[in-house]
């Protein structure tokens, strides 16, 4: 029996049928899932995945919304850049493509945020056309069932397996076997502990054989994550709203808003006020009456280090208050705007000590 057909025959007994993106199959919800599933556990996905369709049902819905409503909905899932791509995208196929998806893999991966691996997914699983994927959870199927050492990500390695994902297609019934490596990937040939015992590819596993499943695939080599340190001044009015501030639409946390951050220095504890136009006559530290834990935020190539500064007693300028990258957010977060992830977990810490 050919590999595919073991992977077939799996999937129709063990595979995983009732995801909501598998529900009325379209290639939207497909698209919106996978970029959804990019770096995240389809346990988290799926609340997301389900408010996101109902709020955005289909692409126009999606591409006549404002990019805060956007964020805001995709708060907590991390990595930004994934929603306002798909965003970006949305216009692109409701303006150029008058709202219907590319139906080829190259036009598919012309789209923002979309790689050859989304692209793949979408043709195979919303138009069951013949195309390989190759997400994490293939890798790992392929680097054990064919021992393939070394980290996955090196350009000869994955050149290796890009070639044996696409030659090992069936002719016929590509969605589900799309679906069966991913679910294979994740359900049975996990990173750690994998069942073996339950693999369909078990008798021709050449890591099981060589006793090289702990080893593959390789891992990425380490290096030590470098430390930034900012300063967040958090600024409360007598209302109970704090100020935020709207992040340019590059770099991190591009699009949302955020405190007010400075970098820490040797005056560390005293905004530099001239930099805000805040004028504050008391600022207080974590270690003061309102205590405002610092939070770690980790990002892919480094960790930040916030430490929050807090004042209700100030005067500000008209024109920042005025200014349309300003904004006065309450804390019953009753405005959908798009919030970075550590200034969520302040805003919960201020909500917790002010109550």
């Amino acid at each position: 029996m050919s590999f595919s057909a073991k992977v077939l025959r799996w999937f129709h007994s063990h595979g995983r049928k009732d995801l909501p993106w598998q529900q009325d199959k379209t290639p939207y919800r497909v698209w919106v899932s996978e970029i959804m599933l990019q770096q995240t556990q389809v346990g988290t996905v799926i609340p997301y995945f389900e408010r996101w369709m109902q709020r955005f049902p289909d692409v126009r819905s999606l591409a006549a919304a404002e990019t805060d409503q956007v964020l805001h909905l995709w708060a907590g899932l991390g990595y930004y850049a994934r929603a306002r791509n798909l965003h970006k995208a949305a216009r692109i196929i409701s303006e150029k493509y008058a709202g219907e998806f590319p139906d080829t893999v190259d036009e598919l991966e012309k789209l923002p945020g979309i790689g050859r691996s989304t692209a793949g997914a979408i043709a195979a699983l919303a138009m069951n056309q013949r195309a390989a994927i190759l997400d994490g959870n293939v890798k790992r199927v392929l680097t054990r069932c064919f021992a393939i050492e070394g980290y996955p990500e090196q350009s000869t390695i994955k050149k290796q397996l890009w070639q044996l994902a696409e030659e090992l297609l069936p002719a016929n019934n590509i969605a589900d076997y799309t679906q069966a490596m991913m679910d294979l990937g994740s359900e049975v040939c996990k990173r750690s502990n994998p069942a073996c015992e339950q693999c369909p590819l078990n008798a021709d596993c050449q890591a099981l054989k060589l006793n090289l499943i702990a080893k593959i695939p390789g891992k990425k080599p380490k290096k030590v994550m470098p430390v930034k340190a900012v300063q967040m001044l958090i600024v409360q009015n007598r209302a109970g709203e704090v100020l935020l501030q709207k992040r340019p639409p590059a770099g991190i946390w591009g699009g949302l808003y955020s405190f007010p951050e400075q970098q820490i220095d040797d005056n560390v504890g005293e905004p530099q006020s001239s930099n805000w136009q805040l004028s504050a006559s008391s600022w207080l530290k974590a270690d003061s009456p309102l205590p405002l834990d610092p939070v770690r935020h980790t990002f892919t190539h480094y960790h930040l280090d916030i430490q929050p500064l807090y004042t209700r007693e100030f005067e500000i300028k008209d024109e920042v208050a005025e200014s349309a990258g300003w904004l006065w957010y309450p804390l019953d977060n009753s405005i959908e705007v798009g919030l970075a992830a550590p200034v969520k977990k302040l805003l919960g810490q201020l909500s917790e000590e002010t109550r």
